[in-house]
């Protein structure tokens, strides 16, 4: 008996995935499209896209976390389809989120009992919470001023010229002044000293940070406090102080446990952290904490009954994933303190190991200090040959992103370049980086001396043509 081959369909076997159509035509870029397409095709055509973006892993320019446990993904993806802010549809998840809040500020030493409940809330990174903590400050500031008789029209904030640009936002948005302190070279935090100097009876708070975007660096909060602490006697003020932990609130506790900058000192009322950060989950959470109850105005909280039973809010944003909370979650009680130590402590090690390779060179200066975040920021000794800018470039074609920028005002001739080590970041990865550093550097000096030959050159083909010329004359 004959069997009947069947019939050769080039398209079918060809593109397996999906129809040519879907392979040879443009995707939609700024309207969305008549028809629908499969689902195969729309996976691929924007998972091929996505390749364009580079290494998460590779990318030194971010403090965000970029990997976690299959287990936690797990979580993170049974968990994706629920909104936060249904407290009473989704108790458990509040439950946890409570949890977390109480976690952190047990960590940053409030002083409640061991079954009170302390105040905070889960943010959107600490943007969000820098806004919050900021409201309550200028709040707070506003209602004592009222009952006081006088103007509360004027409110300032002080902090360094180095914060991150949510400060600056949160000033320009809710109409606060922003009193910076300028750094210096060789000095790119806030000065505590010239900080209180800046400070008068309109302003709200001062926001201390607790590892600086620029170069890792821990302010100096204790020595804030005590002369904040006499200013106040002197002024008879109350001028408070907010602690910005985004980078350095995971870190501290944990690696240098006698550093004094948290509710211990008096005059901390408010902390914010970012759990994307060295809380060690994917972007998109935050946390802030109040000392207490009366550091967070009542007037601020707003309470609504239409999603099922009366619940109080105090956020900017409404609808939230849970994904992130639970995500803390896990990590707060998978690691433990004594996984968080440990991680931070490898951190810190490749970041050393990183910084002793940079000097090996005698290339650079290294600007981050070795107790601060785990991050190597590093400027070149001479510049005439090339700047920091241009190694940032040549690395981006060995698949780095080392970014390049310049220091806050007060400094801002300084040139640097940032690479943050991050928990995913293997020593391995660290010797890989300052390997392809030292080649970038062969590179460019190559590059130099070619430039320096092709113009001799010139010059010299320059003196032979007016040789001629004036032979012919």
């Amino acid at each position: 008996m004959a069997f009947l081959k069947p019939a050769f369909k080039p398209g079918l076997f060809l593109h397996s995935n999906f129809t040519p159509r879907y392979t040879t035509d443009s995707l939609p870029r700024f309207s969305i499209p008549k028809n629908s397409m499969p689902k195969e095709a729309a996976y691929r055509n924007i998972h091929d896209e996505l390749q364009l973006d580079a290494n998460p892993k590779l990318n030194l320019a971010s403090f965000v976390t970029t990997s976690m446990e299959e287990e936690c993904n797990k979580l993170i993806m049974e968990s994706i389809n629920k909104n936060y802010v249904d407290m009473d549809e989704y108790p458990a998840t509040t439950d946890l989120h409570n949890r977390c809040v109480n976690m952190i500020a047990r960590l940053f030493n409030v002083e409640i009992g061991e079954n009170e409940s302390a105040i905070g809330v889960g943010t959107v990174g600490s943007s969000e919470a820098i806004m919050l903590a900021g409201l309550a400050f200028k709040k707070k500031w506003q209602n004592r001023r009222k009952a006081e008789g006088k103007s509360y029209d004027k409110p300032n904030l002080v902090t360094g010229a180095n914060v991150q640009v949510c400060w600056k936002k949160f000033a320009r948005y809710f109409e606060v002044e922003l009193r910076e302190v300028k750094v210096r070279e060789d000095y790119y935090v806030m000065e505590p000293a010239k900080a209180v100097e800046m400070v008068d009876e309109n302003t709200i708070c001062v926001a201390a940070i607790l590892g600086s975007t620029y170069n890792g660096e821990f302010e100096d909060v204790k020595l804030l406090n005590d002369l904040l602490l006499e200013k106040n006697k002197q002024t008879e003020w109350d001028t408070p102080i907010h602690v910005d932990a985004a980078s350095g609130g995971f870190i501290a506790p944990f690696l240098y446990p006698e550093l004094e900058w948290d509710f211990k000192l008096p005059l901390v009322k408010s902390i914010n952290v970012s759990g994307h950060k060295y809380g060690l989950v994917y972007a998109g959470i935050g946390w802030v904490i109040w000392r207490t109850k009366q550091d967070l105005p009542q007037d601020l909280i707003f309470h609504i009954n239409y999603l099922g039973a009366d619940q109080p809010t105090f956020t900017l944003n409404f609808s939230k994933g849970s994904s992130q909370i639970i995500a803390q979650y896990y990590q707060l009680i998978r690691l433990g303190q004594e996984g968080y130590r440990s991680i931070m402590e490898d951190c810190r090690e490749n970041a050393m190991v990183l910084k002793e390779h940079l000097e090996e060179t005698g290339y650079f200066n290294i600007l981050s200090k070795d107790n601060g975040v785990p991050m190597v920021a590093f400027s070149l000794k001479d510049r005439n040959q090339y700047d920091e800018f241009k190694i940032s470039e040549m690395l981006r074609r060995h698949g780095w992103i080392v970014p390049a920028y310049t220091m806050p005002a007060g400094a801002h001739h300084i040139k640097v370049l940032r690479a943050v080590i991050r928990a995913d970041f293997s020593r391995t990865l660290v010797e890989r980086l300052a390997v392809d550093i030292k080649n970038v550097l062969h590179e460019l000096q190559k590059l130099d001396l070619k430039i320096k030959d092709e113009k001799s050159l010139d010059a010299h083909m320059e003196v032979n043509k007016r040789q001629k010329s004036w032979l012919l004359r």
